[in-house]
Parts: C-alpha cells; structure tokens; sequence
C-alpha cells in the first residue's frame, strides 16, 4: 500500500489496465450465454427454419400439426398451410392459402401487416395479388372446382416474396370451401444446429408421410453469425488481455527500477531471493485482484448496456463470473510479474547503496 500510494502514477496506470481486461472479461462471460440466446431468438423473426411437406404432394395427417408440437415441446412455434389455385370472378388464377393466423403471427414476424383479419370471411390479400382479386378493394368472389367463396379484404401483407401475390384465408374458411386439408407445415425452432437437427430426425420419425426439409439460409446464416460472435468476442477479449498484460509488464518492471534501491537494502539485511519474489508477486496478485473487483462492476454494467441497446433485452448479471475474472486477473499479473521479478536476482546491494 505504501509502495502503491508513493508511486500513484506507475500504480493508476497498472491498475486501470487491468481494470479494463476484467471489464472486456466480465462482459464478455455475461454476453457469452445470453448472445447466442438473444442471437436465436432474433432469427425467429425471420420465419421458419424448418418445412414439412407431404410426400408427392398428397396432404399431411390431419393430427400432424399436433405430432410437430408434442416433438418441439416449447421450443418454437409452428403453422400448418393449404395451398390450392383459384379462380376470380373474371377467370384470372391466383394462389389461395389457409392458415392460422394467430401462429402466422408469432411464425412470420417479418410479415409487414397493416391489418390482420379477425371474422369469417375475412381474407389477407397479398399487395400484388391486390389489384387482380380486388382492384377497388370492394368484397370479391373466389372459385375453386366450382365452389364459390364470398370474401372481404381486412388487409394486405408485404414480404417481397411469393406471400405478395396470394390470398390468405383462415383455415376453417379454407377447408369449408375447398375440403383441402393443410400439405405444409412451417417451424420456427429454437436452438443450435445439432438441436434443430436432432428436432427434424424426430419429426421425420413422427411424421413418416412428410418430407422434412431445412430452411438452409436460416440455419448456415445462423450458424455463421453465432460462430462469428463468438469468435469476435474471444478475439477482443483476448486482444484486450494481452495489451493489458503489455501494460503491467512495462509498469511492474518501472516499478522494480524505481524500488530498487529499497530492493537492496531488504537483501543487505538477509532478505533472500525468494522472500523478494514472493513479496513482489504478492504486489502484483493484489493490483490484479484490485483491477478485477472494478472490472467486475464496470463489465456488468457494459453487458447491460449492450443487452439493451442491441437486443432491447436485459443481461442478468452473472456473480458466478466473479471467481473466474478474479483469479483470471491475479494470473495476468503474476504472468506479467514474471520478467520484473528476474530483474530483482540482478539487484547487488553493495553496487547499488554505493550509489553506482
């Protein structure tokens, strides 16, 4: 301590540096978890990842809606759609689609929306199928094998994709009209790409008359945004240590310089090397341990920070990272201490106190 306040300037500076790892080290260990977490639940926004289809276009068990949730168990949401082509009141075909809206909803978070239908008779009009079924966005008439549907648009959605040019009906409207069952399933399932994988071996065994196939942009961009992720935090923390290190190194050995006529006095009184090894890496363990502790604080506070500016969510904090930056700390420091300390078994006691 009195070392430490003496030298205020050498001491701060250490200090701050490892400050500032433990910080990079905290957060970094709080994000780690709770990245790849948030990271998955943001690219459910972006729709299914998984597709079942009935096998050479026939239409899916009628109970495989329910057989996909018993396998997800909570761990995404999915949405049966029937797809047949249509007729409009002058002959012209367009897509037609049933499907629930409310799991739509949560599925296809990305659909832009700007209003959902809530009767019977209400239908979801693509912004391109719009002008073909409905140009004056009056009450419009469908036919499919000779059976006509009655419909009022509540809406339009906009993706950009094919969505754009179909109509969308709830199922039990759909099913009514054109007795079609549902012949795809979209999922949206949450979890790493062995987990999804593992999820479509057990649709695939609990659905045997639908091929399951995945959404490859979603998971191999998933997968190359997480790896990413965590690649970039593990490099910068890394980066970040090792200047830190830099740092302690050149302040300890400063140290060591500015001390050494005290080192030599400690060895003319019979103090022997290792009492002075140990002194000195017992001055850096506590710098270190010193560094962390604020570290610590600082890290949970720029973790928070990142939680809530990126992903609009809370981190919680992780008071079991502690232990890990506090010794991760003491290490760097005991690592750094190494070169300076070589520098105490040159110290001469008697060249030195000569004032040579």
């Amino acid at each position: 301590m009195r070392a430490a306040m003496l030298r205020r300037g050498r001491a701060a500076s250490a200090l701050l540096a490892m400050a500032v790892a433990a910080a990079v080290a905290t957060a970094m260990l709080n994000l780690y978890v709770d990245v790849q977490a948030k990271l998955r639940r943001e690219f459910r926004n972006y729709g299914a990842n998984i597709v079942l289809v009935g096998k050479d276009g026939a239409s899916l068990p009628a109970d495989a809606l329910s057989r996909v949730e018993f396998v997800l168990r909570g761990r995404g949401v999915a949405a049966a759609f029937a797809l047949v082509v249509a007729r409009t009141s002058d002959g012209r075909p367009v897509v037609v689609a049933g499907t629930d809206f409310e799991r739509v909803r949560q599925l296809d978070r990305y659909w832009s929306v700007n209003n959902w239908p809530s009767a019977t008779r209400q239908a979801l009009v693509g912004v391109r199928a719009l002008p073909v079924v409905s140009p004056n966005n009056q009450p419009f008439s469908l036919t499919f094998q000779g059976k006509n549907i009655q419909l009022t648009s509540a809406g339009t959605v906009q993706t950009g994709a094919a969505e754009d040019s179909r109509v969308y009906l709830s199922l039990p409207d759909f099913v009514s009209w054109t007795a079609v069952q549902p012949s795809t399933i979209e999922v949206a399932a949450i979890g790493s790409t062995e987990e999804i994988t593992a999820i479509m071996r057990a649709i695939e065994q609990a659905i045997p008359a639908a091929a399951v196939r995945p959404v490859r942009q979603i998971l191999e961009g998933e997968a190359r945004v997480l790896g990413k992720t965590r690649a970039t935090l593990l490099a910068a923390t890394a980066l970040i240590i090792l200047t830190a290190a830099l740092c302690v190194v050149a302040t300890l050995m400063g140290w060591v310089f500015d001390r050494r006529r005290d080192f030599a006095i400690m060895k003319a009184l019979g103090a022997s090397n290792r009492l002075l090894h140990g002194f000195f890496a017992a001055e850096a363990a506590a710098l270190g341990a010193a560094g962390a502790v604020i570290g610590f604080v600082l890290g949970i506070s720029i973790a928070a920070w990142i939680g809530r500016v990126n992903f609009h969510a809370a981190v919680v904090p992780r008071f079991s990272v502690l232990p890990l930056v506090l010794a991760g700390s003491m290490l760097v420091t005991l690592l750094s201490a190494i070169l300076p300390i070589s520098l105490l078994r040159k110290v001469q006691p008697a060249v030195i106190l000569r004032g040579e």
